[in-house]
């Protein structure tokens, strides 16, 4: 889902790159004001798994590529917006230091994270509060959260290209058909690990009451 450079023309290049400052300023005043020393190691290995995840491409035609994302999984462990500025850094080091990602479409790059990760905490927020509170709804909506922001940030960023790039309508269905069903895969992993994390250490996750009953076999937190 990487946008290439040479893909958008100026003014949207330039209109999602003014997006993608903001969210970034905004992501770093959260982070100044909310961040806890003890999520420096889950903000290290989440960083790490969803690069992990991004370097998996699948080529979709047109000059661009299909991946897992991560963007929902970050937001539930760290919030939307650190979790969407973990993203954010994901994607300027893949585009700097890798060649993933165009730099002159580094903005629309970051903007799709941004939806995945602040789009899908609030989603997840609004399915949790209309589903029973248990254990089997939360990671439901896990699944359902990350599946759906895959597949509407493939909506965006086949958008962008048909507004600001070289190609028509074709790039929709070919951009999102195969997008949803890798936010199948994408799905059953952030459910997998929410389950498990769930078990382990509820308390590291970023849904406050939004935490089901414990279950009957859940390690307490040290």
């Amino acid at each position: 889902m990487h946008i290439p450079d040479g893909f958008l023309d100026a003014p949207t290049a330039v209109a999602t790159g003014a997006i993608s400052v903001g969210a970034v300023t905004y992501s770093l005043k959260v982070a100044r004001e909310r961040f806890d020393d003890r999520q420096i190691p889950l903000v290290g290995v989440t960083a790490a798994f969803v690069f992990a995840v991004q370097m998996v491409n699948f080529p979709v035609g047109l000059g661009t590529s299909g991946h897992l994302l991560g963007g929902a999984l970050a937001a539930l462990l760290l919030g939307p917006w650190l979790g969407g500025l973990v993203v954010a850094v994901v994607l300027l080091v893949q585009g700097i230091g890798f060649a993933d990602g165009g730099i002159t479409a580094l903005g629309a790059n970051i903007s799709w994270g941004y939806l995945a990760s602040v789009g899908g905490y609030y989603l997840f927020r609004g399915l949790i509060r209309v589903l029973p509170h248990s254990r089997a709804a939360f990671v439901t909506s896990a699944f359902v959260t990350a599946w759906a922001t895959v597949t509407v940030a493939s909506i965006w960023v086949s958008l962008l290209i048909w507004i600001g790039g070289p190609f028509g309508p074709e790039v929709l269905p070919v951009m999102i058909g195969l997008h949803a069903l890798i936010g199948l895969g994408e799905g059953a992993i952030t459910a997998a690990v929410l389950g498990a994390v769930l078990t382990t250490r509820p308390d590291l996750l970023a849904t406050g009451p939004q935490l089901p009953d414990p279950a009957p076999d859940a390690v307490p937190a040290a």
